[in-house]
């Protein structure tokens, strides 16, 4: 009798030095997968090259009305038009009925005769090129990959685009001769 008591203490203590010996190993495979995963997490932040683009300012002073010029922000082709009063005009004179994506000229801008519009197709990323005619109504841009086209103020008006060209977020410095693209007032 003394020999099965002895016997069922060594088994009860193997039990507990097994589940110590358990908890111990789930515990470190627990901190070793959090300090695998962090170096992971940490490698999505933006690196520092892109940090520093995350705001780009451009000179508007000398480009003339029906001018515009592209400018590189986060690696993308940002439009920036400075548009006459006719386009402007006919911009606004689209029935919102008409177009894909409704959104008055109005919205789109902050000063009317200035547009900023990042240039990239909404439809699969291509890059429209900018369409130039006598009248102003047909003024805007066209993608050739797919024949998306944009008017005057970055809405589509034709073609498989989904969306108008997206505007991103910036503003008017030093007195509206440059823009800040990427920071909001």
């Amino acid at each position: 009798m003394d020999s099965s008591n002895n016997n069922t203490h060594d088994t009860a203590g193997q039990a507990s030095r097994r589940d110590f010996l358990l908890l111990t190993a789930g515990a470190m495979g627990a901190i070793g997968g959090c300090a695998a995963i962090v170096p992971f997490v940490s490698s999505m932040n933006p690196s520092a090259d892109v940090l520093s683009q995350s705001s780009v300012d451009v000179d508007i002073a000398n480009v003339k009305p029906g001018d515009s010029l592209t400018v590189m922000w986060r690696g993308k082709p940002v439009f920036i038009r400075r548009r006459t009063d006719e386009e402007v005009k006919s911009v606004r004179d689209i029935s919102l009925k008409t177009l894909k994506d409704p959104q008055t000229d109005e919205e789109r801008t902050k000063v009317p005769e200035w547009l900023v519009v990042v240039g990239i197709c909404t439809h699969l990323g291509c890059i429209p090129t900018v369409r130039k005619s006598m009248d102003p109504m047909e003024d805007g841009w066209l993608c050739a990959c797919h024949g998306s086209k944009y008017d005057a103020s970055g809405r589509i008006l034709q073609g498989p685009a989904p969306r108008n060209l997206d505007v991103p977020v910036y503003t008017f410095i030093n007195n509206n001769k440059a823009i800040r693209i990427g920071e909001s007032a």
